[in-house]
This record gives structure tokens, sequence and C-alpha cells, in this order.
């Protein structure tokens, strides 16, 4: 006679607890029991786990201020995010939502630098499959069988290849760039129109079917055969005024190129016909001036100027000057990029900048929200990537600085 234990007994009434619950279709959203075989209970969102399940059920409590829980789990509340310095806060933290930061319209937020970066665009024969937001970057993938884009920005999703009807004739199949091509079965191309009234054969028409029939190919009127000459002419005259036009652009740069190249040397010439000139009056009054101390005890209007703007901040410029010093940045070899390499940004940050549509306006829109972001920093550092013309325009009177 077999004996059993009370804890064998307490360990078999669990599994029929639990296989009769499966076998009635009774799901346990938790995955989890208690010891007694009952279901541990999750928390609810804005709730965390204050007790785990074992012995009794689950115990939760409120999240405190400072954390949160989105969702139903057996996990405890998370610590809230904080949105970085320069992302604006869409949403502030609760106790059953995160916070909510958001960049602006094709931005998206570089939780490694803590910055907006420009959203990427798919490339030829790549779908969206993922929209550039909150998530993070835009995510691309190529277009399967029986799909295509041919969106030339990259910013659309694959879209399902047409399909041609019992009717049409498929003349090239769909490919990842490009939808299927289609064709109407009966489509006359070298068919005759019917006239109203019946038109007795002639033995012209015979001999035009019969040729036809023999070379595989129409025969073509004289009055045919002009107009595709006068066609011809047309395409050539149009390329012909293309090419006369690129040559004429090309001998204009030229010339203008010269043209700055003579004033720049006829300035260079006068500048050493000035020194030339200064050194003989020193010799002939026999005084010796030292042009440097000279420089140094003078001070400039330069000087004046940069001691005025150095503590005004970059973000209180007018935005139609903060748009002209972003176009000037834009242009020639010394640009945004050496500026930015100034300022202390890494090489990785500048390529993420130059993936946008307007970088030097993304760079000093950035470098604005930095502490120290004042005028005269900004005119040091174009003063060391050699732009005095970019200086020249951000030491613009109109920008309220008194001329001295």
């Amino acid at each position: 006679m077999t004996i059993w234990k009370t804890s064998d007994m307490s360990g078999l009434l669990v599994c029929a607890l639990l296989l009769l619950k499966v076998t009635l279709g009774e799901a346990c959203a938790s995955g989890k029991f208690t010891e007694s075989g009952q279901c541990c209970s999750l928390c609810p969102a804005g709730y965390g786990v204050a007790a785990k399940c074992g012995k009794e059920d689950t115990k939760c409590q409120a999240c405190p201020q400072g954390t949160f829980s989105s969702s139903e789990s057996l996990d405890l509340c998370l610590p809230c995010t904080k949105c970085p310095s320069s992302v604006p806060t869409v949403a502030l933290c609760s106790a059953a939502q995160d916070t909510h930061c958001e960049c602006d319209s094709g931005f998206f937020l570089l939780w490694s630098y803590g910055l907006c970066a420009p959203c990427s665009k798919c490339s030829r024969g790549q779908g969206v499959f993922r929209e550039c937001g909150s998530q993070g970057d835009t995510e691309c993938r190529v277009c399967g069988a029986g799909t295509f884009i041919e969106d030339g920005a990259g910013t659309r999703p694959c879209q399902n290849c047409t399909i041609c009807s019992e009717n049409e004739v498929e003349i090239r199949s769909c490919l990842p760039v490009s939808d299927t091509l289609c064709m109407e079965r009966k489509l006359h191309i070298l068919s005759r129109p019917e006239s109203d009234s019946p038109r007795r054969p002639n033995l012209s028409d015979a001999t035009d079917e019969e040729e036809v029939s023999q070379t595989g190919s129409p025969k073509y009127t004289p009055q045919e055969e002009s107009n595709s000459s006068y066609n011809i002419l047309v395409y050539v005259s149009v390329l012909a005024a293309v090419v006369l036009g690129l040559l004429v652009y090309v001998a204009y740069k030229c010339w203008r190129t010269c043209k700055q190249k003579a004033a720049l040397t006829k300035a260079r010439a006068a500048e050493v016909g000035t020194s030339t000139e200064a050194e003989k009056l020193q010799s002939d009054s026999g005084v010796f001036l030292d042009s440097h101390s000279l420089m140094d005890n003078q001070p400039s209007k330069g000087t004046k100027r940069d001691s005025k703007l150095d503590n005004r901040l970059y973000v209180n410029l007018p935005p139609h000057r903060q748009e002209e010093l972003e176009s000037l940045l834009q242009e020639g070899a010394r640009g945004w990029r050496e500026l930015g390499a100034v300022l202390g940004y890494e090489s990785d940050q500048l390529e993420l900048f130059g993936r946008g549509e307007a970088p030097a306006h993304t760079l000093l829109s950035n470098w604005a929200q930095k502490e120290g972001s004042t005028l005269g920093h900004l005119s040091s550092a174009l003063a060391r990537i050699e732009r005095p013309d970019v200086v020249t325009a951000l030491m613009s009177p109109s920008q309220g600085v008194s001329v001295v």
C-alpha cells in the first residue's frame, strides 16, 4: 500500500489546477503563478512592483515622482528621461508616460551626442520602412519582389507593381526602380484608317503591301521623309545652341577671373609702393619709427568694435543677419566645416550636419545653445579660418554697433 506525503499531495494539486486551467482555455497574461497555482497579476500603467509574486500575488505601488511605467508589467518603475538642452520638450514625464523630446521636421534626436541630426534619405531602389521621427533615423529597405519605388527624393515606401490585364501585353517586367510597362494587345500601329466610302484597290497599293510583306517594314512617302529630316535639323540646331551657350558661359567666367586677378595684383603693387615711400621718408628725416609699436599703441576701429561685440550673444542677432552669415558660410573653400572644427565640433558631428539641406544653419543654431556663444568668440573663429568677408558682415553697423 502506497502512502502519499502531504508535500507530494500539494504538488499534485497545483499541477492538477494548472492542467485544468490550460484545458479550459484560461490563459495567464503574466505567465507566472503563485505557489498555490493562482495567476500572478500585472501592475497597471503608472504602477511598479513593490513585492514580487511568490507565495502571494503581486503587490503594486504608484510610481514616485521622477519615475514612470507606461504599460502593464511585472517590472519596477523606470527613471524619467531628460531632454538635452538644445532639444525642445513636448510632454513632461508623468507616472504613466515618459518625457517626450521631439526635434523639428526633417530632424531626429541623436541621443549619443544630445542634438538634432538631419534625417537620412533612402537610396535608389530602396523604400522607407520606418519614417524618421521620435523612434530614430529613417530605416530603409530594398524593394522586394512585386514592389518598386520611383521616388527620387527617397522619402516614400515601396509600392506594389502593376499587373497587366488580359487585354494588355507586358513589355517590361517590374524592377525595384520602375513599374511594369503594359501595352494593349489590339494596337494597330501600321493599320490604315478606314474611310466611309469603299475605295477600289489599285496597283500601287498592291505593290506597297508586297513590299511591306517582303521587307517587314512599311514604305515611307516623300512627305514623311521630309518631316523626319526637318525634325533632325531642329534637334541639331537646339544642340548647337546649347553648346554655344556653354562656351559663352565658360568665356565669361574666365574673363571675370582674370579681371579679379588683375585687380588683386594692382592692389598689392599699391601696398608695396606705399611701404617703400614710407621707408624713404623715414630715411630722409633721420628718425626711425617702429611701425609695430605704433600699431600696438594706436587703437583701431576694429578693436573698439570687437570689444563692444564680445558680450553680445549670437542668438540675439536679427534673423536676416543670421541668414546672411549662413549663406556666406555655404560658399567658398573655407566654410561652415572649418568653422565647426574651430568651434570644437568633431568630424562625425560635422558629417551629420552636412547631410541636411542647410548645414551652416544647423551648425550655428546648435552652437548658439552653448554657453559663451558670443559674437566676439565667433569673430575670432572666423578670423582663424581666414574669412574676413564674414567678419565684415558680422560687424556691419546695421546691427546697432556704433562706428568710431
